[in-house]
């Protein structure tokens, strides 16, 4: 179908607006009910073209533009996605893929942990803090990807939490989406001891048993 017919009438496409290609891909994964369901008012790809804009442009929610679906629309659409995990699972198969074409195995064997921190925002709320370091107040957001730089896992915590006692989290998070294929991971100092290296030993211990 042409992709213009998913448009309002007149609507320009935006930069930001999904392809033909990309929406063929993705669209299994979004669709949590049929598209011609009675209660749908608006077109599932424009609420998604929605979503995009706001995550491309990084603009308030309030501020959608009037040609696409209205805020409120795109945020409930949304908060339903992130319930589902819809996105977790369109990254983990992507990455799958990749790897796959990349002649590797599906799921890697090693991890990189690594850390950013971003200047605070009236968003951070009671989750900013000050990083002596990069002599910035705001939040950290730990990450761990594969070799090829693909992300397995992430989470976001005040700026002056230090990074060793994130790796027990990252280790179990990777070890979710990997079904446990994981065996060695690349830190820098700021990863590095003890407790840390028995936070990542894998394969992580699972409830109830003992590392």
């Amino acid at each position: 179908m042409d992709s213009k017919a998913w448009m309002r009438p007149c609507r320009k496409p935006y930069p930001s607006d999904v392809s033909d290609e990309e929406w063929s891909l993705i669209v299994p994964y979004l669709t949590l009910r049929r598209e011609d369901a009675g209660q749908r008012e608006h077109s599932l790809r424009e609420v998604f073209n929605g979503l995009r804009y706001i995550v491309k442009t990084g603009a308030p929610w309030r501020w959608m533009p009037n040609d696409l679906p209205p805020w409120e629309a795109v945020y409930q659409q949304t908060q339903c996605w992130l319930k589902a995990r819809v996105f977790e699972a369109i990254v983990h198969d992507l990455c799958m893929l990749l790897r796959l074409a990349e002649g590797r195995q599906e799921h890697p064997t090693a991890a990189i942990m690594d850390s950013g921190t971003l200047q605070s925002t009236p968003e951070s709320g009671t989750r900013a803090g000050y990083d002596g370091v990069k002599r910035k107040r705001g939040s950290k957001v730990h990450l761990a990807v594969n070799t090829l730089g693909h992300l397995l896992a992430w989470h976001v915590t005040a700026a002056d939490a230090q990074d060793r006692a994130q790796v027990a989290q990252l280790a179990a998070q990777v070890q979710e989406v990997t079904g446990d294929s994981m065996e060695v991971a690349f830190v820098d100092q700021e990863y590095t001891g003890e407790q840390p290296a028995q936070d990542a030993a894998w394969p992580a211990p699972r409830s109830g048993e003992t590392p």
